[in-house]
């Protein structure tokens, strides 16, 4: 603790001048948050990133958005209705929608970034093989039809991420999607002010002067999202201990995410008030395109000699926030954890995980693993991986860079040997992860799935049945099969699962409303 107090102290200089470059503060009040990590993409329909997706719930606005008990409730639409077979909808847009560059928001808007969003987003593709078709009616109404039931349309529509549903002008969402878009233009609470961006020191956002708030007080990510501030700026600091000295010093207001190890003492400080953000999933990305793990036995393998409790361990969060042992690929505590398929791996078999290696073929290949610099506990669960992989013999090429630089190289499916990768670990919060259409990993079919690439048709047909079901004794014994599924072929492996935390100043209102994200619109100062 003494160490860390020193490190906070000394730190405390270097954080004051990262904030002192900042020019003269617009009129009215400035809320200063130390995001997790730096922004490299503003375009969320082009990458899964959580940075990328916070930027864009402040400057772009959802049709849907979930409350505080994660259900979907209107936002840009005033009123929907649906056939009793499930296979009509029809939308009615809020009166007064506008982007930030003063052109109306239209159904036409809303079908375009519909249709580029679900060329990529799990649930906006399996809406489209169960038929679905967007159409404008006019400009304030559009329908979605669909040739067979589809029960998740309302959850696809108020996605949290990976991809969430942003409405975009449809001259951008007509644009190719082979790279992303770097116009930004939306009718969320803010505006980006680009002219004051500084790549990997500072974003400003303003309050948008047309952004048409709801009147149903703010609930999750729901309701009001008009904001109490005049201005945001995202700080982005050398490393925690200068986050944790600007906040204690008042020079930022909040911390998105708390390194573990000040939780602690930020928990006794009368000055600052600390939150859980919600639970957690960490996982392990094989790459499925390149040795040794386009094998199912080599996967296998890696999961036998992974013990979940040194993971979480290592993620430095006290014991109150993390699990030593989950078996669910679907978050513990949820509505759809199962164990189904998870007794043979519930120890670690070092010596059965040799084994497996040695029958898939592995010849002494080299396995990268990218290991981020920046996000410490990504940091320390990468190298608790690295010992595993070590010990089951694999000859480990460890090639360190920061966060954003990992989430554009992961990208690539070049081999190894021409820059690609083999490894990386990174963790979703639990409505990423809580059912086999919304886990980022075994929500996409093949072809469509996230870098590492997995692909098995058994499946996608048991996701496929497990969408279509109804009755839930028969959709409980069809998410069973899906894990069990998994737990053969391991699209990517769990290895633990933990709460993050967030916290603000003690002098910042309606801190407790933060929900699931940076949602600043809900606070004041």
């Amino acid at each position: 603790m003494k160490r860390h107090l020193f490190s906070a102290l000394a730190a405390l200089s270097m954080a004051a001048a990262c904030l002192s470059g900042a020019p003269a503060q617009a009129e009215g009040k400035t809320l200063r948050l130390v995001p997790y990590a730096d922004l490299k993409v503003l375009d969320p329909f082009f990458t899964t990133a959580y940075i990328t997706r916070n930027f864009g719930f402040m400057v772009y606005d959802t049709l849907f958005a979930p409350d505080a008990k994660g259900n979907p409730q209107p936002q840009m639409v005033a009123n929907y209705k649906t056939s009793d077979d499930g296979k009509s909808w029809t939308f009615t847009l809020r009166d007064g929608l506008k982007f930030s560059d003063g052109n109306a928001v239209k159904s036409a808007d809303v079908v375009a970034s519909l249709e580029r969003w679900e060329k990529r987003d799990n649930i906006g593709r399996a809406m489209v093989a169960a038929g679905g078709k967007w159409a404008a009616v006019d400009d304030k109404t559009f329908t979605l039809t669909l040739s067979q039931p589809f029960g998740p349309v309302l959850d696809g529509l108020a996605k949290v991420a990976s991809y969430p549903a942003f409405i975009i002008p449809e001259r951008l969402a007509k644009m190719p999607d082979t790279a992303p878009l770097n116009e930004v233009v939306g009718s969320g609470p803010y505006t980006f002010k680009r002219d004051e961006w500084v790549p990997g020191s500072k974003l400003v956002f303003l309050r948008n002067p047309a952004y048409v708030g709801r009147t149903d007080a703010p609930s999750g990510l729901a309701g009001n999202r008009t904001s109490h501030v005049d201005r945001v700026e995202w700080a982005i600091l050398p490393d925690a201990n200068s986050a944790m000295a600007a906040l204690k010093n008042g020079e930022v207001d909040m911390i998105e995410e708390v390194t573990p190890d000040y939780i602690k003492a930020l928990r006794s400080d009368s000055d600052v008030h600390t939150g859980v953000t919600g639970k957690s999933q960490a996982y392990l990305i094989m790459n499925h395109l390149n040795p040794p793990f386009d094998k199912a036995q080599a996967r296998q393998a890696l999961r036998h000699a992974i013990d979940q409790e040194r993971f979480v361990a290592a993620t430095g969060y006290p014991e109150d926030l993390r699990m030593n042992y989950c078996a669910s690929f679907f978050i513990c505590g949820s509505p759809n954890e199962t164990s189904a398929g998870a007794e043979p791996y519930r120890k670690v078999d070092m010596a059965l995980a040799k084994k497996l290696l040695a029958e898939s073929g592995y010849k002494g290949e080299k396995v990268v693993v990218m290991l981020p610099t920046d996000v410490a506990y990504l940091n320390s669960i990468t190298l608790v991986a690295i010992q595993a992989m070590q010990d089951l013999g694999m000859n480990v090429d460890i090639q360190s860079m920061d966060w954003a630089t990992e989430t554009a190289r992961r990208a690539s499916k070049n081999p190894v040997e021409k820059g690609g990768w083999s490894v990386y670990l990174s963790s979703a919060a639990d409505y990423n992860v809580n059912s086999p259409l919304n886990n980022t990993y075994l929500g996409a079919a093949c072809g469509n799935s996230l870098p590492g690439w997995p692909c098995d048709k058994q499946l996608d047909e048991l996701r496929t049945q497990w969408i279509g079901a109804t009755d839930p004794a028969k959709r409980k014994e069809l998410l069973d099969q899906f894990q069990t599924r998994v737990y053969e072929v391991f699209p990517y492996i769990a290895v633990g699962q933990f709460d993050r935390v967030h916290a603000v100043r003690a002098s910042i209102k309606n801190s407790n409303l933060l929900w699931g994200l940076p949602n600043v619109w809900v606070l004041d100062k």
